[in-house]
């Protein structure tokens, strides 16, 4: 089969497609979509020989990396504000200070003695190591899911540790290079201040041009998101243009510093970069697969196993250990902290520029390097993926599957349904700013959040841990649309639903029903029509269907019942207006009907 290398469009096209096909591949099958990343790109490029991501790129393979690389991390330090960054609290500082510096050493004294490296090369593979990533954090957790701080701190941690792994690689390579000690001193003190000087004031300077663009209103809205990311890429370019290694320094210093501001909103600058991050994330990992030449990973791969048994038994227990004395985190959370330490593309940039630098300056262990560093990246990741999930439901630290109901709305059919459901094995929890309905809400024992769902502070306050849907069924057809609007982000368009709007105004003022949130139950199912049924005499049941009561004698029985969800093996199945649910024996049926005469 000829490679798609030979028609780049194509070739493209597919690093795109295929990237996004994986992720979706990932989802549906629940494994961790790293995993399928790396298969995939080992097909196309070393096994199968389709893609050659050289011959695609040629010069501009590196830049390209380099530049993407320097987006996720802006992408990844926008997301730590400072309730991220409280929750992760002072753990992942030590992490990155105290936990990278054990980690370097024991790494460098793994490398000499078990791969029998020069002090120089096991040096430069200890510095390299040290790093993670959110390229691989990110979507590990989303796999995973796991318990309180322990998101924040592995998040916080991979972020932050990448600009000061590229940092402590290069300091490491300008002693290797210094003939004499005080040459050395002197080129680390020299190369300190070059990285602060070009990467944290350039990063201040990005994210302050950005905020006054923002801020007095200087660039229109449909300009933002192409000016922030325009002004991330320069930044990069120009701080790493400076100084060697300090771009990812500055789109981090970025991140933080346009997170933490109160002046103007980043969110929609976010949610753009993470869909960009999902595009990145995928083509960068196909891409470093497909570069992957098996050949190089035989070579001595049973030493590179043996380091690596190293590094995941050894390295990063230790690390966590020394980085989390004194901390307030239980022996549960410390062992699933030292599990979970992949490399990702970071690593593998560094590597290849270091390999690079090696050969060029005639010192050898330059291929060595990077062979190593493409084992420990596969394995790592393959030991995160595949044991992350497991080890965090064995130590109990893994969040419930979101399969519960947030319920915005506590007025009585509101409450008849969430106990309904949660009588049947589903958590639900009601959100309600009437004080007086969530007072009563409450002393009948129903767990209810009183405030506006529309606040700030209420999304990231509210406990959602195993809860997947939100039903906006408030008797407001714009609080609805505007709790599923907020909400989407946090759920997922599949899983938030809200009322039927009402549809008795004019053209003119009739309220659209094409606004975010699948509609609930019927398109006449409308707040108005449902509370007359309630003045009817109507209520909201349960069934469980059998063999001998099925699906079709529930409906004889019922005939004018609305079908509300149907709860099979404890999970919940939303129904929706568009949806045509057949629920089948064993599954319990909710809905608000009539009372049956006898």
């Amino acid at each position: 089969m000829r490679a798609v290398t030979g028609d780049p469009l194509l070739a493209l096209a597919g690093i795109a497609g295929g990237g996004v096909a994986a992720q979706w591949l990932a989802d549906r099958l629940r494994i961790p979509v790293i995993i399928v990343l790396l298969v995939a790109g080992l097909l196309v490029g070393p096994v199968l020989g389709l893609l050659d991501p050289d011959e695609l790129l040629g010069d501009l393979l590196f830049p390209v990396v380099s530049l993407s690389v320097g987006v996720i991390l802006f992408e990844g330090s926008l997301s730590l504000g400072v309730r991220q960054l409280r929750a992760a609290g002072p753990v992942a500082l030590s992490l990155v200070t105290v936990g990278a510096a054990v980690a370097f050493v024991l790494t460098t004294l793994l490398a000499v003695t078990v791969l029998g490296r020069p002090a120089h090369s096991a040096a430069l593979l200890g510095a390299i190591l040290v790093v993670t990533g959110p390229t691989v954090i990110g979507p590990l957790l989303r796999q995973v899911r796991p318990r309180g701080r322990l998101g924040p701190i592995l998040r916080t941690e991979g972020i932050l540790i990448d600009p000061l792994g590229a940092v402590l690689a290069l300091l490491v390579f300008e002693v290797v290079e210094a003939e004499q000690t005080g040459q050395a001193v002197v080129s680390i003190l020299g190369t300190l201040a070059g990285v602060g000087l070009s990467g944290a004031l350039l990063g201040l300077a990005g994210a302050a041009l950005v905020w006054a663009a923002m801020r007095w209103f200087l660039v229109p809205d449909h300009l933002q998101q192409a000016v922030v990311l325009g002004t991330v890429l320069v930044v990069f370019a120009l701080a790493d243009h400076l100084q060697e290694e300090s771009g990812l320094l500055a789109v981090t210093v970025m991140g933080l510093a346009l997170a933490n501001q109160r002046r103007v909103s980043v969110e929609r600058v976010a949610e753009f970069n993470e869909t960009l991050q999902v595009l990145l994330v995928s083509g960068l990992f196909l891409v470093i697969a497909a570069r992957l030449d098996l050949d190089d990973l035989r070579a001595d791969l049973g030493l590179n196993l043996l380091f690596l048994a190293g590094l995941v038994l050894l390295v990063r227990p230790a690390s966590v250990l020394v980085a989390t004395l004194g901390s307030r985190l239980s022996r549960r959370e410390r062992a699933f902290l030292a599990v979970v330490a992949p490399r990702g593309i970071v690593a593998a940039a560094i590597s290849s520029v270091f390999a690079l630098r090696l050969d060029a300056s005639g010192l050898e262990g330059g291929s060595a390097l990077a062979s190593t560093v493409v084992v420990v990246i596969i394995g790592t990741i393959a030991v995160a993926g595949l044991a992350a999930r497991p080890v965090a439901r064995a130590l109990d630290l893994a969040q419930p599957e979101p399969n519960g109901v947030l319920v915005l709305g506590a007025h009585e059919w509101g409450r008849q349904l969430a106990d309904v459901l949660a009588a049947h094995g589903v958590r639900t929890k009601l959100v309600e700013r009437d004080r007086a309905r969530a007072t009563t809400a409450r002393l009948a024992g129903r767990d209810v959040h009183f405030g506006s769902i529309l606040a700030d502070h209420t999304v990231d306050t509210i406990d959602v841990d195993g809860i997947g849907h939100l039903l906006a069924i408030t008797g407001s057809d714009e609080v609805n649309a505007m709790a599923a609007e907020r909400l989407r982000p946090v759920f997922g368009s599949g899983r938030v639903w809200r009322l039927a709007p009402r549809q008795d105004g004019s053209a003119h003022t009739r309220f659209p029903s094409h606004l975010p949130g699948r509609v609930l139950f019927a398109d006449w199912a409308t707040e108005e029509a449902i509370e007359t049924r309630l003045q009817a005499g109507a209520a909201v049941k349960a069934t469980r269907l059998t063999e001998a009561f099925d699906w079709d004698a529930y409906r004889h029985r019922n005939p004018d019942a609305l079908l509300m969800a149907v709860v099979r093996n404890g999970r919940p199945i939303i129904a929706g207006a568009a949806d045509k649910l057949q629920p089948r024996p064993g599954d319990v049926v909710v809905g608000l009907v009539f009372p049956v005469a006898a």
